[in-house]
């Protein structure tokens, strides 16, 4: 893996903007190894690290056309990354905001949906863990009965750490409809 230098870069954007394939997939190749390293820098987490680095090739894709081959690359290339971070961060940060991650938090399903005259609660929620895609299943069980951190979880299941909570989350929100149904 070569690096190249910036006149390079430019050479090949300015080249397949004139519709050169070849030195689109250079500049592509290229591109990918400079920022994919201007991310880790920055970010740290590989997994994080290639979904930036996914949407940033795709809008310099979008955008490679506003490129002016009289200024210089990087920067232009720079602030694209930059951008797409951003936005990753952003929409991180909802995801993050929506989460129950907590073991309160589990047990606050359990009281709102709670109502003994009817059924016991517990075999409620363990019936509505089992009507849950596999994996979400797994994550609440390892998460909520096993009672092991979002970390262990992760390395157990083979997931990210954000992943496993995003999964979580979705089962909550399953069970959550699943209760409230069997209320009716």
């Amino acid at each position: 893996m070569a690096l190249h230098n910036t006149s390079d870069l430019a050479k090949w954007l300015s080249a397949a903007q004139l519709g050169d394939k070849i030195s689109y997939e250079k500049f592509l190749v290229a591109v990918s190894n400079l920022l994919k390293s201007f991310l880790l820098k920055r970010m740290g987490d590989p997994d994080l690290v290639e979904d930036v680095l996914q949407e940033s090739l795709l809008a310099i894709h979008r955008s490679r056309h506003t490129y002016r081959p009289e200024k210089p690359v990087e920067p232009w290339l720079y602030a694209i990354c930059e951008h797409r971070m951003v936005d990753f961060y952003r929409k991180y940060r909802r995801i993050e905001k929506m989460e129950i991650t907590t073991v309160d938090d589990f047990d606050d399903i359990v009281h709102a949906n709670a109502d003994n005259s009817q059924h016991n609660i517990g075999e409620s929620i363990l019936e509505a863990l089992t009507h849950l895609p596999e994996k979400q299943r797994q994550v609440i069980e390892l998460l909520k009965i096993k009672d092991l951190s979002v970390k262990e979880t992760a390395i157990r299941m083979n997931m990210s750490e954000s992943l496993v909570k995003v999964t979580a989350f979705r089962g909550y929100q399953a069970i959550r409809r699943q209760l409230k149904m069997s209320k009716l």
